[in-house]
């Protein structure tokens, strides 16, 4: 799962309807424990820190990777249901 959307107290992220519980909750691969980490809205998962993903890499960005001058090394947060 990516993460989805910023919200004012941290980051909501959807969970896919396929998921039921119970379920475990993952964010880079550290367990995450409900209550404590995040909490349940409806079908959105809603973790009081602030998530990142990359983003998009710009044409210099691109350039200096391929070229081998530079990796990408910016925060990149993914959240893994179970």
């Amino acid at each position: 799962m990516s993460v989805s959307e910023r919200a004012p107290r941290g980051t909501r992220v959807r969970l896919p309807q396929a998921v039921v519980r119970p379920f475990e909750v993952y964010v880079n691969g550290v367990p995450q424990e409900e209550g404590a980490d995040f909490s349940v809205e409806g079908r959105t998962l809603v973790f009081e820190r602030e998530l990142k993903t990359e983003g998009r890499l710009g044409f210099w960005r691109w350039t200096s990777i391929l070229v081998g001058i530079a990796g990408t090394y910016r925060q990149n947060d993914s959240v893994d249901v179970v």
